[in-house]
């Protein structure tokens, strides 16, 4: 089976190169389609051998996508975005999984490097070469409805998902987080799709969580519970309505219907990876109520689902230090910095406890190295951390 390896662009110069090489020996053919770039990112694409095409922007991803899938030629495509590269490891299984004559399409999953809520989502990137797939909705573009279509009609075919992680995603990196404007553009192209299409769930599920994101409460949840009350929503759809309604109703200080939301979203039978931010969240909602044996409890369940969940090793830390389990909540936020060498907090945290235990001069480094992270992305909270230490005596 030929694989097709197709992406849309637009100066991405820098993030391009690593896309590319991590596809490079894993498909057959690469076609990048640009839709106005006006640095090099045509040339670099050329320099790593992949057919280019060209395409005038029309606001509408979903019609740049499906002008790309005019130029493969392999019998099944394979999709990313230029800030996303393919883990080195699934090769082997996503060539295993496109020898089968039943799968249509072959869901993946994706790890959100950085994201301090949910790190994994599910995306439908792997799809057979059939001519009656194409991608819908101008922004958030997906094919599920095309398959859908098909599915209808030819009944044969089946959807698969890869458990491994397929693909990474950096933009939730700190510094990379979504610009204001960026998400304006996003409000704007949802909304005008979801005018002509009012009762679209998937838009009532990506434009509700995006009018939560920027502080139109109100508005966010009257799409998540029209998105409810589709009777034929498919399970991931729901799991992330009730997540984002939990999240809406905890900036509500409404913490028995968060709960309630994250407790059905846990319930439903989606990928247990996908789950994790739910449980985190509940572990922090019992946190907050005083309830540590069963906010401890959540932790260990993310835990179990993903060893390398570095939030959840850093809230278990913090439980454990309330606790006055001291040994090991420093075990945890060294498991978290040991998988997130960034995180700040825990090398605060860590700093704390260090201290508490008596080992002063371990205590000072951990703060040090805080500091000196937070005076990059947080300066107000160096300079507070700065302070607290001056005033028991320790000058950094």
């Amino acid at each position: 089976m030929n694989l097709s390896f197709c992406i849309i662009v637009k100066n991405e110069e820098k993030n391009l190169p690593r896309c590319l090489a991590s596809v490079k020996n894993v498909v057959d053919e690469m076609v990048v389609l640009d839709t106005g770039s006006t640095d090099r990112t045509p040339e670099i694409a050329k320099e790593f051998g992949a057919k280019v095409h060209y395409f005038e922007w029309c606001n509408d991803f979903a019609a740049a996508r499906n002008e790309s899938l005019k130029y493969v030629t392999g019998d099944w495509v394979l999709v990313l975005d230029a800030d996303e590269y393919l883990s080195p490891k699934i090769a082997p299984h996503i060539q295993e999984a496109i020898k089968s004559d039943r799968y249509i399409l072959i869901n993946l999953i994706r790890e959100e490097i950085g994201a301090q809520q949910s790190p994994y989502s599910l995306v439908s990137r792997l799809f057979r070469n059939h001519p009656e797939i194409k991608f819908s909705r101008p922004y958030h573009a997906i094919v599920d409805d095309s398959i859908t279509e098909i599915l209808a009609k030819e009944s044969h075919w089946e959807i698969a998902s890869l458990p491994e992680i397929a693909v990474l995603h950096e933009g939730y990196q700190k510094g990379e987080i979504t610009s204001k404007n960026k998400l304006q553009r996003a409000k704007a192209s949802m909304e005008s799709y979801f005018s002509n299409h009012p009762n679209d769930v998937y838009v009532c599920s990506k434009l509700g969580a995006l009018y939560i994101e920027i502080g139109e409460k109100q508005k966010g949840m009257e799409l998540l519970f029209r998105g409810l009350q589709d009777p034929q929503i498919d399970k991931t759809i729901l799991y992330e309505l009730h997540y984002h309604l939990a999240i809406a109703y905890r900036q509500q200080q409404d913490r028995e219907m968060a709960k309630s939301h994250y407790k059905i979203a846990i319930e439903l039978n989606v990928m247990p990876k996908l789950k994790l931010g739910a449980y985190n969240n509940l572990g922090s909602l019992l946190k907050e109520e005083g309830n540590l044996q069963d906010a401890k409890i959540n932790y260990e369940i993310a835990l179990q689902i993903d060893p390398n969940f570095a939030v959840a090793h850093y809230n278990r830390g913090m439980v454990l230090k309330e606790i006055g389990w001291f040994t090991e909540a420093i075990a945890s936020y060294q498991k978290a910095i040991k998988l997130d060498s960034n995180y700040a907090e825990a090398y605060q945290n860590l700093g704390v406890v260090l201290l508490k235990v008596g080992q002063v001069p371990e205590s000072l480094e951990a703060f040090r190295k805080a500091i000196s992270l937070h005076e990059k992305y947080n300066p107000l909270e160096a300079k507070r951390i700065r302070q607290g230490l001056d005033s028991m005596g320790f000058v950094l």
